[in-house]
Parts: C-alpha cells; structure tokens; sequence
C-alpha cells in the first residue's frame, strides 16, 4: 500500500522555528525594556494614526448608519448572513406596511361609507406609499454609502492591517540581528565556541543584519504606498457621503409629497369633523406677528387697526385655525388650579410657572400657553404674568 505523505522540508520548518522563538525573545525583551527597538520615523507614525482613526470610525460609521436603516439588530444579522452566502435577503414587511394593512382592513370593516372608515383607508394607502419609500431608501442608501464603506474596511484595510503585521514581524527580525551583531562584538578576542570563531560568528550577524535590513527597508515602503493611498479612499468616501445625503433628501420629499396628498384627501372628504391641512400658515402668522413685524407697525399708537380693537368678545376660541407666536412668550405664575374643559385647554397646578402668549385674533378671557412639552389654551384669570416687559426666547 503506497501512502503519500506530504513532503516537508526539514531545513525551512528549523529556519522558521528559529525565526519564530527570535522574535518571542526580541519582543519580551521590548516590553521588560531590556533591549532597543527599531522606531518607525514620524511620518509613517502619523500615517499609520490616521490609519486606525480611519479604520475606527468608519467601523462605527457603518455600524450606526445600519442601525438607522435597520432598526432590528436580528434583521441585521439575518441580512448580513444572506449577504455573506451571497443570496437574496428576505422580503419583509416595515412596520409602517403592517400598520397600512391593518388601518385599510379597520377602514373595510368600519364601512368604506362612514367618514371613519374612508379616513382610515386613504391613511393606510398613505402609509404603504411611505412603506415603499422607506425601502427604497434603506436599499439605495446601502448601495451609495454602507456597502463601499465595507467594501473597504474589508479589502483595503485588511491589506493595510497584514501589512502593517509584516512589517512589525521584519521590525522584530531586524532588532534581533542587531542585538546578535552587539553579541558578536563583545566575544572578539575571546577562545571559539562549537567551532566557530568570534571573527565569523561577526560576519554572519552582520550578514545576517544587511539582509534584515533591505527587507525591513522594502516592507516599509510598501507599507507606506498603502497607507498614503488612505486618502484617495476618504476622497472617495467623500463622494459616498454626498450620494447619501442626496437619498435622505429625496426619501423625505417624497415622504413629504405622500403626506401633502394625504392632507389633501383628508380634506375632500368632508363630513361632521372635517380635517384642517396644516400649512405654512403658523410661520406666516409667527413671523407677522413678530416684534417689528407687519403686524406690529401696524398696530402702532397712530393705527386704528391695533390689537385691541381685534380682541374677540370674551369667549374661548372655537375650532377654526388659530394662529399664535410661540417664538417670544412670557412667564406666569399660576394663581390656582384648573381643570382642562376640553383637550384644546391645559391642566394647571396652583403657583406653578409656565410660559404663555397672545391667541390671534386676542381673546379677553384665554392666552396660549406651554408647559413642558404641552401647548394649549389656559384662562387669562388663572394667571399672573411675572415679566411683562422681557420676552423670553424659547
């Protein structure tokens, strides 16, 4: 029976062997601050630190870019492993698809003839379109910005990484033949050891060193084309950077044009409590009513038109779009409690502070309020007002 057995030569796994306990040695000696190291100069020290902040953050860049586009660490991984066996990943619905399915079948059963109903399907109509742009977002966004991004942590910076291995492993050989060399030296003069003279024991260190030394010279330099190529690749990822801020603009204008449509046909439908589309009315309405503003030269001690004579007769304001100026408001304290009537009103707490402001038109009895991250009306009687004459920006 003929077994092949593989063919190993002795010679090399020795060479290897003896290589591999050189550097153990040279390396322990390096950490106890036995011996001198050879230093890389300044210039590859600082393009290897660019190197490991490049790497650091471009790690983290993907890994929190991922966390936006995929929420759900298990998706990740479900992905990442289609991706690694090179296989479609699965389709799933986004929550915002499994939210519109359940808001038509709602709207479908509550009767498509109710107002209910019909707001419920045309909002699940909106949602599934949002649901398709938010896939169509996270794909592009993976293919303009995280896949080169990991394109290159595993290809250009795993080359540099084993490189910059390399050289450390010639570093050490280099140190260790300049150590041999000192050896050497220090045994002139002195009786031959296993039959080798001190005189050549010193020619073959110092043979021993110039070898180490061109190979250590040429691994350096290699090590430095790729470092140096590190800009090119943020040029590159520069580029990346700016395809994906051009995805997220276009996602969200696309999400914006759903949801303008939407308000539209909210609005069509009519019916006892008819929608009110939000517009650009507020800013208008903030910025007129502003200190200095149009409203405000206007309402001057020589106009008739002044706020006074547009102050309502005295009772809460109705349902119709109200307009207020929340960019300047005042503090007040409150002078007793109060119950909210409605959900338009604000519960209040006895000798609590909030900020409040002018309803437009004015109103006699009510002001806008905000308490913490709660907005609404509150009666004019239930509070003192604690800086009439300094605004407070908020």
């Amino acid at each position: 029976m003929n077994i092949n057995l593989p063919h190993f030569n002795m010679k090399n796994l020795v060479k290897e062997a003896g290589s591999t306990i050189s550097r153990v040695v040279q390396l322990t000696e390096e950490k106890l601050g036995t011996t001198e190291r050879t230093e890389y100069d300044l210039h590859f020290q600082n393009l290897a630190e660019r190197a490991d902040v490049t790497k650091t953050w471009t790690e983290k860049l993907v890994k929190d870019t991922e966390s936006v586009l995929i929420p759900n660490p298990q998706n990740r991984v479900e992905d990442y492993i289609f991706e690694k066996i090179e296989k479609s990943k699965p389709k799933r619905l986004s929550n915002l698809e499994h939210l519109a399915l359940d808001m038509i079948e709602a709207g479908g059963d509550f009767g498509q003839d109710l107002p209910y109903g019909q707001a419920l399907i045309k909002v699940g109509q909106a949602e599934q379109k949002l649901g398709q742009c938010e896939h169509d977002f996270i794909a592009t966004s993976g293919i303009c910005f995280t896949q080169p991004l990991r394109k290159f942590l595993e290809g250009e910076m795993k080359t540099i990484s084993k490189e910059r291995g390399i050289l450390d492993t010639k570093r050490l050989d280099l140190d260790a033949c300049k150590n041999r060399v000192k050896k050497a030296r220090s045994m002139l003069g002195q009786q031959s050891k296993d039959g080798i003279s001190p005189e050549a024991a010193l020619e073959q260190a110092e043979r021993d060193l110039r070898v180490a030394q061109a190979e250590f010279d040429r691994q350096s330099e290699i090590t430095k084309l790729l470092l140096d190529g590190i800009s090119t690749s943020q040029a590159s990822h520069l580029r990346h950077l700016h395809a994906f801020i051009q995805t997220q603009v276009r996602y969200y204008k696309q999400c914006g044009d759903v949801m303008e449509q939407l308000q539209r046909e909210l609005a069509n439908l009519g019916g006892p409590t008819p929608y009110i589309p939000l517009d650009q009315s507020n800013a208008s309405a903030s910025k007129s009513n502003a200190p200095g503003g149009p409203s405000a030269t206007r309402a001057g001690p020589g106009n008739n038109n002044s706020s006074s004579n547009q102050a309502s007769s005295g009772h809460r304001p109705t349902n119709q779009p109200m307009h207020v100026n929340t960019d300047q408001m005042q503090r007040a304290r409150v002078l007793c409690s109060y119950d909210a009537k409605d959900h338009t009103e604000l519960n209040l707490n006895a000798n609590e502070v909030i900020f409040v402001t002018e309803c437009s038109p004015v109103n006699e009895d009510y002001m806008y309020a905000k308490q913490g991250l709660m907005k609404g009306l509150v009666p004019r009687a239930f509070v003192e007002m604690l800086d009439e004459e300094h605004d407070v920006t908020l």
